[in-house]
């Protein structure tokens, strides 16, 4: 959630308050809903958490603004999260990292309809679709992932370890 994205400012002109904002809802939030579920005592042992990233939070993408700083930012909470409920009650945490998904707040993003294509033309499978992910998500509520934790999991088709494409270098030839 970026209201700087929405009202289309530029990485280099970002309202501060509106960063903060972007912090506290898309990545501060999930800490806070470890630590009260943590004080409430509401985990079972083993229990699994899921929160969505996205590969902007390692890599440059122009028109995501400082939501790449608050989706590293959730990453590292999940890391971090995860190691002491792990310890404490071997909960797992993880992020996953999904392909470009046509979604309300991604459409809010410059371009995105042009970068969606250029995802899915440079991914030997494509894109995953949003149920594709969450059956990914499912699974990792499952016991076959029961020793997955603090990772950040690419659901992206292979985008993630894609260099170049056929298709998209035939664009440029």
């Amino acid at each position: 959630m970026s209201i700087n994205v929405r009202k289309g400012k530029a990485y280099n002109d970002l309202d501060y308050d509106h960063m903060h904002k972007s912090m506290d809802i898309s990545a501060m939030s999930f800490h806070r809903l470890l630590q009260s579920a943590e004080k409430l005592d509401v985990f079972n042992e083993h229990a699994s958490v899921v929160a969505l990233t996205y590969i902007a939070a390692q890599r440059v993408f122009p028109d995501y603004n400082e939501m790449a700083e608050a989706k590293a930012f959730l990453e590292s909470i999940a890391r971090s999260y995860g190691y002491h409920l792990g310890k404490n009650k071997k909960i797992r945490v993880n992020t996953i990292s999904q392909s470009p998904t046509k979604t309300t707040a991604g459409s809010g993003i410059k371009g995105f309809g042009a970068f969606y294509n250029y995802a899915d033309a440079i991914s030997p499978l494509g894109n995953a679709t949003a149920e594709d992910c969450a059956n990914y998500c499912v699974m990792m509520f499952s016991d076959y992932t029961r020793m997955v934790t603090m990772q950040n999991l690419f659901h992206d088709g292979g985008f993630s370890n894609t260099g170049v494409s056929k298709e998209v270098m035939e664009k440029f030839a």
